[in-house]
């Protein structure tokens, strides 16, 4: 296996924005937009992840898996809706899960935060 690159280091909070294995990115805390709507928010961390994935020359194409984490699961189907504008039928596998987020926000802060595997094989 090649050597593993950590881009992003967080030291205050002790994690990688972003980590290369081999063939796959290990893409986590992909946020943005954070404080608005969940369709903004949502929108935010596809961005987010779109800049980190620009990085190693790759695109929301090479998305093979994104795990979905919200403040309220009943917020789903605006996710969806931005998914499919956004990915349109390229879809990649997906969880989607509920959570209290420990963010400094609070309820009104950061309503989404996705983490993401990427392919870059040839």
């Amino acid at each position: 296996m090649s050597n593993l690159i950590r881009h992003e280091i967080n030291e205050e909070y002790a994690y990688s924005g972003f980590v290369e294995a081999g063939d796959f990115i290990f893409l986590s805390f992909c946020v943005g937009n954070v404080g608005g709507s969940v369709e903004d928010q949502v929108e935010g961390a596809l961005n987010n992840m779109s800049e980190r994935l620009a990085k190693v020359n790759l695109s929301l194409d090479s998305v093979v898996k994104m795990d979905v984490l919200l403040r309220d699961v009943w917020d789903i189907p605006v996710m969806e809706k931005v998914f499919k504008q956004r990915f349109k039928g390229n879809y990649p596998a997906r969880k989607t899960i509920s959570t209290e987020f420990a963010h400094v926000g609070g309820p009104d802060g950061l309503k989404v935060q996705i983490d993401a595997v990427a392919y870059k094989g040839k």
